[in-house]
């Protein structure tokens, strides 16, 4: 057979090999391919018609929003404001909205590994402390403003920075506690991470905000804020302990053996061989639990915390308003997917970085 006669060889590039590949490899592709395909086609024009083409937007009344028929985005034009700051006092919610942009700023610097340093964590003490008297008020000439008024998303940022920030050093020590050989440490441990995590947040919530206060003493209060705080620290402090504990059962025995046979103590070899080996391990699984608190905060409302969530209930309950609930659902919605998203990707952005994807 000369070189003229010999098959062509199907193309393993460009769209159509992409197709080939990955919509019609087989029967069974292609029947799902075009299901999908057909799917799209039904679901996405009335969609874009509801959310785009046929909604209104601006200053438009609600009684014109009634007679169209898409979305009514007008809601969330005249609500935004309460939606995103809650009850803060209206003349004053530049400063929730200073104190965001430090948090987002703090987080963003700590993303980026060359900043990780001795340093930051002054930075970030520096930055609470200003996000605090932002938020309080009452120095500086600030008005002094409750933090039964403070709530919508400074509020739901400030709850998960500071519940992520002091709930993964607890979960490391409890990590630790739970696979030490002591054996009332790692009761204590295990005690603690089983009764945590074997109830929902919900009763922790109730616990701090309604049980709490009545095993103090007489004129003894602590901040609701606080309280609720608190409990999302100790929930998600037990969830990281696990996945921590994974990270550390992952790390290989004879690195701890020879740690000892170099003469490094217990808590020299944790922190400079088998801590950095475990996290890196097991980012996927941190990132996971931060974006679950970062949604659990959403739980606050039942203890009458104006987070992001109870705010828009609130901005819903104006009687003009209250059909157009659905749009500011998917407001608040949309604001979740883009901060889970962008937690999502760091955190694959990080494994690559830290070489523990385990590509080839």
């Amino acid at each position: 057979m000369t070189d003229a006669a010999l098959p062509i060889a199907p193309p393993r590039t460009g769209p159509t090999a992409w197709l080939r590949t990955n919509l019609f490899g087989s029967w069974r592709n292609t029947l799902i391919s075009l299901g999908s395909f057909a799917l799209l086609v039904w679901a996405v024009p009335p969609l874009l018609d509801w959310f785009l083409f046929e909604s209104r937007w601006g200053d438009t009344p609600p009684a014109e929003c009634r007679k169209a028929a898409g979305a009514c985005w007008a809601f969330v034009h005249e609500k935004h404001r309460l939606i995103l700051f809650g009850r803060y006092p209206f003349a004053e919610q530049w400063r929730p909205l200073v104190g965001m942009a430090i948090l987002l700023g703090l987080i963003g610097a700590s993303c980026y590994r060359p900043f990780w340093r001795r340093w930051l964590l002054a930075v970030w003490a520096v930055g609470i402390a200003v996000m605090a008297v932002l938020m309080w008020g009452g120095v500086f000439g600030l008005r002094f403003v409750e933090t039964t008024l403070w709530g919508g998303l400074p509020l739901t940022f400030l709850l998960t920075t500071v519940g992520v920030g002091a709930a993964f050093p607890l979960g490391v020590v409890l990590a630790l506690g739970r696979r030490s050989k002591l054996p009332i440490i790692r009761a204590v441990s295990i005690g603690y991470i089983e009764l945590v995590r074997g109830v929902p947040l919900v009763s922790l919530l109730f616990m701090a905000s309604f049980m709490f206060p009545l095993f103090m003493p007489s004129g003894v209060q602590i901040n609701a804020l606080i309280r609720a705080q608190v409990a999302i620290i100790l929930f998600a402090g037990a969830y990281l302990a696990e996945v921590v504990r994974g990270g550390l059962q992952a790390v290989p025995r004879g690195q701890i053996e020879a740690a000892a046979a170099l003469g490094m103590g217990y808590w020299l070899t944790m922190r400079k061989i088998v801590l950095p080996q475990a996290i890196r391990l097991v980012i996927p699984g941190i990132v996971n639990s931060f974006i679950s608190t970062f949604k659990d905060t959403s739980l606050v409302a039942i203890v009458s915390l104006s987070d992001l969530m109870l705010s828009t209930r609130q901005a819903i309950a104006d009687p003009l308003w209250r059909p157009f609930f659905v749009e500011g659902y998917v407001f608040i919605g949309a604001i979740y997917l883009v901060f889970c998203f962008l937690m999502s990707r760091y955190s694959q952005h990080l494994e690559v970085q830290l070489n523990t994807g385990r590509r080839r």
